[in-house]
């Protein structure tokens, strides 16, 4: 991890923003596994990954923003994107909370000004904010829930305060009174006792804290995942009662709607009274609205009557909806640059470009299994960030009917070895495992060049430098890509390998590509070498080796 931050700049907004989504994304299938409340939908893991995915992307934005115009990101501005784009994003009653918390958050922050120590007191006071805001936003707040983890975070880390501990103590403390607070929400609901789990949100918000404790210490712990729940005979509602007994809410209604204050006032009231699980947030301008009703109709018209709507869905809570009628089978690849993403549709996969320093979207990627138009759809993330996305992106695939699989490829050589063994007459089990052995059988290396001064493995690199990468860890340092490249690939091939596949970059140039490749083949007579354009940014050069 980057060194911890002791001032407050938007780089550590970003910072806690981006492990909390690599968190969630690691912990999101054990935390879909707890769900079993308020409805045993569950996805509480994948909807609070995605409300945070949307944040981050607003961050990016805000960083973008501000390079275009010349100037560095502000802590106030960037604070206030992670929120709206939590907002904006929230999915599911954990998702519509969560954005309640990092909004509580981003207000305290963004009243401090850039540069100020990251005292205890800042993060303390916004810790307070997330639950009280957690709070405001539930029409009927229950205990034994994310609502009472975060309050016990909030309440130790002013304990902290009070007793003058410093910042790492005080966060400690917090992060150990969420755990603790977490770990009682099973016996605080007759449905968690039931199922013998703790509650799903509460959870999520644990991940949260532990990724804010990670960032400010600069140590990335690793923590026990959640037992997941037993699998029960039938689905559970709130009160143990069947999802589909007469009286319980058949769906979920969540939509934005641009609203005076008062006119939520209304809406609340109306909500009240068609269903349950009723929360709204936002501002002044633009309210989140999530509601689980038997009439989907009578809440969106609830809507219609106080503001204009956008973004409403609208999901059936007992099962899923199934997909259309589709056949055959679909690949979806993560591409890096236009030389790749061309090559994958020759082959017929569908290609989800990544753009520079920046991975694909969850949103992307289901569309990209949409396109794909077939029962069975294989996803190739193409890179270790895109991971946990592809995996988010599945989960939502399937909730729609398809069946899909995510082959854990960590780089572009990985996902063409896997598509290359693709058999399309062979069941999907069988097609599924021979792309992973091919993937996981293809060792990948990379070229790039150091961005700021830094400690390797390979020892100490400055900006400009060429940083040579095999399996994703610094091997070599040096000063010419080629140098470089030919270095990656004797490391790769010093354990064995017939194939060696070089996937030349934007800057690498057609014939600088072809000298690489014609050297390497002199090196390493017994072995085939295959060059491919891929035209992608920030890597001159990626290596694999079969």
């Amino acid at each position: 991890m980057a060194a911890p931050p002791t001032r407050l700049h938007a780089p550590a907004v970003r910072a806690w923003a981006e492990a909390s989504l690599a968190a969630l994304g690691e912990e999101r299938a054990a935390i879909d596994s707890l769900n079993v409340f308020p409805v045993p939908d569950g996805d509480t893991g994948t909807n609070m990954f995605l409300t945070v995915e949307s944040a981050c992307a607003a961050v990016d934005e805000a960083f973008d923003d501000a390079e275009a115009g010349g100037r560095r990101a502000r802590t106030a501005d960037v604070a206030a994107a992670m929120a709206r784009g939590a907002l904006l994003g929230a999915r599911g009653n954990s998702g519509v909370i969560l954005a309640q918390i990092v909004r509580g958050v981003a207000g305290v922050l963004s009243e401090v000004p850039d540069g100020d120590a990251l005292a205890p007191g800042i993060v303390a006071r916004a810790l307070r904010a997330a639950s009280d805001e957690a709070y405001a936003a539930v029409s009927r707040p229950v205990e034994g829930t994310i609502l009472s983890v975060a309050r016990a975070a909030a309440d130790a880390a002013e304990q902290s305060v009070q007793a003058g501990e410093d910042l790492v103590a005080m966060i400690e403390s917090a992060v150990g009174s969420a755990h603790a607070a977490l770990a009682l929400t099973t016996d605080q609901l007759p449905v968690l006792r039931d199922a013998g789990v703790v509650d799903a949100g509460g959870q999520g918000l644990v991940v949260v804290y532990d990724a804010l404790l990670d960032v400010v210490t600069g140590v990335r712990r690793r923590r026990p995942r959640p037992a997941a729940r037993p699998k029960l005979p039938a689905p559970h509602a709130v009160h143990g009662a069947p999802v589909s007994a007469v009286g319980d809410p058949s769906y979920e209604v969540m939509y934005l709607v641009s609203a005076s204050a008062d006119g939520v006032v209304r809406l609340r009231g109306t909500l009240e009274s068609l269903g349950d699980s009723l929360m709204v947030t936002g501002d002044e301008d633009l309210w989140n609205v999530h509601v689980h009703v038997h009439d989907a109709g009578a809440a969106i018209e609830a809507g219609l009557r106080v503001g204009a709507l956008e973004r409403i869905r609208v999901t059936y809570l007992p099962e899923a909806t199934p997909a259309p009628s589709r056949t055959g089978r679909g690949l979806v690849v993560v591409t890096h640059g236009p030389g790749t993403a061309d090559l994958v549709t020759e082959i017929g996969a569908v290609a989800v470009p990544a753009r520079p320093r920046r991975r694909p979207s969850t949103a992307e990627l289901l569309e990209g299994a949409r396109r794909a138009g077939s029962a069975e759809v294989v996803m190739l993330p193409s890179d270790s960030d895109s991971l946990a996305v592809a995996e988010a992106a599945a989960e939502q695939a399937r909730a729609e009917g398809l069946r899909v699989s995510v082959i854990p490829a960590r780089s572009i050589v990985q996902s063409l070895a896997a598509l290359a063994v693709h058999d399309p007459a062979a069941r999907f089990d069988d097609a599924v495992v021979a792309m992973t052995r091919a993937a996981g059988a293809t060792r990948y290396g990379a070229v790039t060049i150091a961005s700021k001064d830094a400690l390797t493995m390979a020892g100490p690199c400055r900006v400009g430098d060429v940083l040579g990468l095999a399996d994703g860890d610094i091997i070599e340092i040096g000063a010419h890509v080629d140098d470089v490249a030919g270095a990656v690939a004797d490391r790769l091939l010093a354990g064995g390998g017939e194939l060696l596949t070089l996937v030349s970059g934007a800057d690498m140039g057609l014939t600088r590509a072809e000298a690489l490749a014609e050297s390497l083949q002199r090196r390493h007579p017994g072995v085939d070498v295959v060059s491919i354009d891929g035209g992608q940014p920030l890597w001159p050069v990626i290596v694999g080796v079969e």
